[in-house]
């Protein structure tokens, strides 16, 4: 059975998509492929911890009529590398699937590689006149602001996990009501493996040129939420923030409530350059013990401080039309810590990428402290 999943995987990844396009106009597959070289240190006269990632998404659409769309959207990972010999405490991570439905499976797992097949997006989406109603596992992005999003309640996601670009969903049902072409009326319910519901409401409207928000409902099946934002322009400033604030009702002991408000501006450059600010607020930030966190657990909204005072930057400038350059960094008072990410990106040709991506930690505490470097060759194919 295996084998003939792994013949299947293999068919998927190069099946020429134009022979679906030509055949079924109603129908569309698009993805990529991705191979990433990863290298982990404390310092370069230290050990080095090595990893490849080959990675392949498949995006399916399927357009029965005008008014129906039905996508599935797979992610297959095929890894090799010494954390492999770390056993289920690596490998866990990938067949974990924190939504109603189990769809994450690790195919085949021996000492040395992985294959793992997530199915990540699967939904039917009807529009009627001004109502759109969306079933299944989807993405709700009600984020405003560009690092941290406390108005994202139904789908968290870590800044650092830059190569999942399309973000976690939610098996969930969301239904968007347009009363004007400037406003939206959103009701949306999720559940999780736990019988955690997070159910929620949201108005978004439009005055004096800014997109203001607001929602409640309940977080997690234990937290009540209420929250804003907003994005707009001060002068050539783009200036978006957002807020949220949980309070425990039930089932979660004595833990505080927890207030999270963020802030910022981006601005483009006539030399095709981009600087990004944000800064954030928590008067109780999770407790970072592992950097681990960062990367493979699924942290809610109300975790995504780790310090009361946070602070983001990012400069991004385009030195020509094939190659970008980037630099961002992060500062936690409290952790008395920070980070750094460099990057440049280069066109090879069409649809073909090629990135290199460093991201340095530093983190002290009165119970532990670390360094950590990870670096990221990365090559990508996207049909």
């Amino acid at each position: 059975m295996k084998r003939y999943i792994v013949f299947l995987f293999c068919l998927l990844v190069w099946m020429p998509v134009k022979l679906f396009s030509q055949k079924n106009p109603g129908f569309s597959l698009t993805g990529y492929l991705t191979t990433m070289q990863s290298s982990f240190f404390d310092s370069l006269s230290g050990a080095f911890t090595n990893e490849n990632l080959l990675h392949n998404r498949l995006n399916f659409k399927f357009y029965p009529n005008k008014n129906l769309t039905l996508a599935l959207e797979i992610r297959n990972r095929f890894i090799t590398g010494d954390r492999l010999k770390m056993g289920n405490f690596f490998t866990g991570f990938f067949d974990k699937d924190p939504g109603v439905a189990d769809m994450s499976w690790n195919l085949l797992e021996e000492q040395s590689f992985l294959l793992n097949t997530t199915v990540d997006r699967l939904w039917a989406d009807l529009r009627l006149n001004k109502v759109q109603l969306t079933l299944g596992r989807q993405r709700i992005n009600w984020g405003q602001a560009l690092v941290w999003n406390p108005n994202d309640i139904f789908n968290a996601y870590s800044f650092f996990d830059f190569d999942y670009v399309e973000r976690p969903g939610s098996d969930a049902l969301r239904i968007q009501y347009y009363p004007t072409f400037s406003s939206t009326l959103e009701l949306a319910m999720k559940a999780n493996r736990e019988g955690e519901v997070t159910a929620a409401g949201l108005y978004r409207f439009n005055r004096h040129g800014y997109d203001i928000q607001f929602l409640a409902g309940v977080a997690d099946g234990h937290d009540l939420v209420a929250g804003a934002g907003w994005s707009g322009h001060l002068g050539s400033l783009a200036f978006r923030g957002e807020g949220s604030w949980f309070d425990t009702f039930r089932g979660a002991g004595n833990r505080k409530a927890t207030l999270l408000l963020t802030a910022g501006l981006d601005k483009s450059f006539k030399n095709n350059s981009l600087a990004q600010l944000q800064l954030m607020y928590c008067n109780n930030p999770f407790d970072l013990d592992d950097l681990t966190n960062l990367y493979y657990n699924l942290l809610s909204t109300r975790d995504l401080a780790y310090s009361r005072f946070s602070a983001f930057g990012q400069y991004v400038w385009k030195v020509t039309p094939l190659l970008n350059l980037s630099l961002s960094g992060m500062w936690f008072p409290d952790l008395d810590g920070w980070f750094a990410g460099p990057s440049l990106d280069y066109s090879l040709g069409e649809n073909l990428d090629f990135s290199l991506i460093g991201q340095h930690f530093e983190i002290r505490t009165s119970s532990y402290e670390t360094m950590l470097n990870l670096a990221f060759l990365r090559v990508r194919y996207s049909f």
